[in-house]
Order: C-alpha cells, then structure tokens, then sequence
C-alpha cells in the first residue's frame, strides 16, 4: 500500500529487539521506546517503521520493511507495560508507549548493506518511502544531509550516527568511512555549540581519543559545507587515497 505523502511528515525508525516485541507490535499494536534513551520531540512523531536484527530469520533481518501510523505515544511505567514481569530490574522506569494502527508494508525494503549497531534513527514519511538502504534515513541535521549528498555523488557510502565504544567510553561519529589501511571520522560541526569554549575542549578530547584508536577526525564548519563543499569533499577524498581506499 502506497500512502499519498507530504514532505518532512516527522516519523521514526524503532528496532526490535527480541520476537515477544515483535509478536506485541503485530498483534498488539503498540511499541515502547525507553523515556531516557528516546529521540528528541518524540511526540511529534506520525509514523514508525521497525528494523529488525539477526534475530529474525533471513528474509527480514537487517531490514526496514513495515511501518505503522502512530495514533497516540503515553508515557508510562514499564511495569504497566509488562505486568507479569514484576521483578525485572527497570519495572519502575518510564517509557514512551506508540500506540499504533495496522501494520503496513513499505514499498521497498530498506537495508543495512554493513553490518553495524543501530539505534533509533529519526526520519520522515518522505524518506521512508525513498530511501535505497539504511544510511538514506537518518533526518538529523541539513548540515549533515548537505555533507552526505556530496559523499553519495563522489561514489562514498559513508555510515551515519556510527557509535564507537573505546576504553567505556561510546562516541557517536556524524559519519564512518571504512577504509583499508584505517578509518575515517566525518563530523559537520554547527559553529554555535562548536565554538563554545566547553565544546572545544570536549571536542579535542574527542579526537585525540578516537585518533589514537585508528581514526582520522575530519571536522567541516557551517561555513565549510555550505560554501566550500567541493573543498571538504576533496579533502575526504584525498584521506581515503591515503588510507588504500574505501572497504
């Protein structure tokens, strides 16, 4: 089924990560999305669609196939969610409740064409039903999406929101670019919050940390991506060359 589509209709990608979940989303209709871990403005969300992991069998893993029209999102106590689960460890924490209409499929599966950890990927209607893989989804920010299109007309398929864990410490990286001989770190940085003197020192801590466990940080400003994109484009490029080329 094929829904007539406005552009930017605000909607989510949720994973699920167990079948009970799953079982819940088809024959329940509803979802939960934990209150400390969700996206921001949740409740503006319309639609959510649901990528499945290596759980499921091959047909539908590393997948977005289906999607629902979100009819209300309540904030509520797991317990309320799962009440013959009194004794698990959260029953006391809070979690968004999706209640949902019918489950529908897409037009098109979307998949994951690298193997790597996904969290909930906000979108729109718009990009659910355009989207060749995975990466096309993410709405985050018009910097990043600026920064992407070029990658894509260069013939690079980066990684978005690509999370890290070094010394128990988790990074999320704006783009991964998996390379032979080491990896690259993209991030379109907003001059505001970079610019801050706290952000600064965050920052190069940041990247002394990722540097000295094989990546290369390459940071663009604001004015960078939207004035000199070629520039920021070729000097991706040429770090790649560098490296022995994408992987």
């Amino acid at each position: 089924m094929i829904l007539e589509q406005t552009s930017k209709t605000p909607a989510v990608v949720g994973i699920v990560p167990r079948k009970q979940i799953w079982d819940i989303v088809k024959n329940e209709q509803w979802y939960h999305i934990p209150q400390k871990s969700a996206p921001k403005n949740v409740h503006r969300y319309q639609y959510i669609a649901f990528y499945l992991p290596s759980i499921f069998k091959k047909e539908l893993r590393y997948k977005v196939i289906y999607y629902a029209k979100v009819l209300d999102i309540e904030l509520v106590k797991r317990g309320d969610l799962f009440p013959n689960e009194p004794q698990h460890k959260r029953v006391q924490q809070h979690y968004y409740k999706f209640k949902l209409d019918k489950l529908l499929e897409l037009p098109k599966p979307i998949p994951s064409k690298r193997w790597r950890f996904i969290v909930h990927i906000p979108t729109s209607l718009e990009r659910l039903f355009s989207a060749e893989e995975i990466n096309d989804l993410y709405d985050t920010s018009p910097l990043e999406d600026v920064m992407y299109s070029g990658l894509k007309m260069r013939k690079i398929r980066p990684e978005r929101q690509i999370y890290v864990y070094i010394d128990n410490s988790i990074y999320c990286l704006d783009f991964g670019i998996f390379c032979n001989k080491g990896d690259i770190d993209v991030e379109c940085d907003g001059e505001t919050f970079h610019n801050m003197p706290e952000s600064l020192t965050k920052d190069r801590k940041r990247n002394n940390k990722l540097t000295s466990h094989g990546w290369s940080v390459l940071r663009f400003g604001t004015r960078d991506i939207r004035n000199e994109i070629d520039t920021c484009l070729e000097t991706v490029t040429r770090t790649i060359d560098y490296l022995g080329g994408t992987k």
